[in-house]
Parts: C-alpha cells; sequence; structure tokens
C-alpha cells in the first residue's frame, strides 16, 4: 500500500512540474510574440525600435531608501529619558 501512495504522490508532483514548466514555457513565447509584433510595428512605421532596458542603480537605491523625509527643518529638540 505505501508504495502504491509513494508512486501516486511522485505521478502528482511530476505532472506539476509539467504544468508548471509548460505555463513558464507559454509565457516565454507569448512575451516573444508580443515583443516581436512591437519590432515588426515598428519597423513597419519607421520608428526606431529601442532596446529593452531596466536601469538600476544599487547605489541611488540605497540613497533614496536611507534619505529622510524632508517634512521641515527640525530646529529645536530636547532630550529626555524614556523609562
Amino acid at each position: 500500500m505505501q508504495t502504491i501512495l509513494r508512486l501516486f504522490l511522485r505521478l502528482v508532483l511530476l505532472a506539476a512540474g509539467l504544468v508548471f514548466a509548460a505555463s513558464v514555457l507559454a509565457m516565454s513565447v507569448l512575451l516573444l510574440a508580443l515583443w516581436g509584433a512591437r519590432v515588426v510595428w515598428f519597423r513597419l512605421t519607421g520608428r526606431p525600435t529601442v532596446p529593452f532596458v531596466m536601469r538600476f542603480g544599487p547605489r541611488e537605491a540605497f540613497r533614496r531608501a536611507y534619505r529622510a523625509p524632508s517634512d521641515g527643518d527640525v530646529i529645536e529638540v530636547e532630550a529626555r529619558r524614556l523609562s
């Protein structure tokens, strides 16, 4: 009985993996087709095709994350002990 359950579990996991791989492949093919259609349309209309570029600068991202929000200037601060 255990061997049948193990075999069934393996088949279910294999099927789930195949469905996931097929969905990733289908999404990749769809995006490639859309990108190709965009390039063809740009060539037909005479516009220059520009590559897809994601600009990411880690230095600027860290600066933005650690920058304090500027709601106003702090003029006077009084220190007090918290109990």
